[in-house]
């Protein structure tokens, strides 16, 4: 009977050390803000291509699916999402950011209506639950824009609002980066702030010989900061991840 028991102890021990050792991967379902880089295109630097280093090494692996130009319209429709469903395992991670494209009018094949925006993101957050996993909302990041006075505004109207409200009532983990971002571009002030966007004089960099001024994507030094705050998010929110965190 002892030695039974002995056994039994042994396996579970043994199962333990097995679910405790097993890679967690994050998905990283999105657009160009987070999205990885070509070499043609850098210094731009996606905040994804951060998230990995915050993490102790061998217990997370990152996945990031998010491209550039992409809305969850758009996601949806290149199979984008389903792909990453089919492959989601039970007890891993699915962070969803989009909006950027969504709300672009001008452009039928990325435009996503505000109603159709929430029922997208409502099935993201099921479909990852259906398959074990834990999806985590992210509202879209803030772009770089002050007007003549030096004010900083926003240009996402509803959009952030509607993550808002989808993650309340799925009861899903909410990583506010709109409102976070917001608050670092204030920080960092007009000029200074310029320092976290794709800004380049002519001649300065080889991909832009005629420089450039993107208020939109990141430098290596925006994509960290921006990283920083889902890090942040991910402490406040106690998403089981936190645990992996450096």
């Amino acid at each position: 009977m002892k030695l039974v028991f002995a056994l039994i102890l042994f396996s579970l021990a043994v199962l333990d050390t097995m679910a405790q050792s097993k890679t967690v991967t994050i998905y990283l379902a999105g657009d160009s803000t987070c999205a990885i880089k070509q070499p043609d295109k850098r210094p731009e630097t996606g905040w994804g291509e951060m998230l990995g280093q915050h993490f102790k090494d061998g217990k997370v692996r990152i996945e990031n699916r998010a491209m550039n130009g992409r809305s969850t319209k758009s996601f949806i429709s290149e199979g984008r999402w389903q792909a990453i469903v089919d492959e989601t395992e039970k007890g891993d991670y699915v962070f969803i950011q989009f909006g950027h494209n969504d709300e672009s009018k001008d452009k039928g094949e990325r435009y996503t209506p505000p109603d159709d925006y929430r029922k997208n993101l409502i099935r993201f957050i099921a479909d990852v639950r259906s398959k074990g996993g834990f999806p985590v909302l992210l509202t879209p990041v803030m772009r770089r824009r002050f007007d003549k006075d030096g004010k900083f505004y926003d240009t996402h109207g509803e959009y952030p609002d509607i993550v808002r409200s989808v993650a309340k009532e799925q009861n899903a983990p909410l990583i506010d980066m709109h409102r976070r971002s917001e608050t670092v571009i204030v920080k960092y002030g007009v000029e200074d702030s310029k320092k976290l966007f794709l800004q380049l004089k002519p001649g300065e960099n080889p991909n832009y010989p005629k420089g450039v001024e993107d208020n939109t994507h990141f430098s290596p030094l925006g994509a960290e900061e921006m990283a920083k705050l889902v890090v942040e998010g991910i402490r406040k929110n106690k998403i089981g991840l936190r645990k992996y965190l450096r």
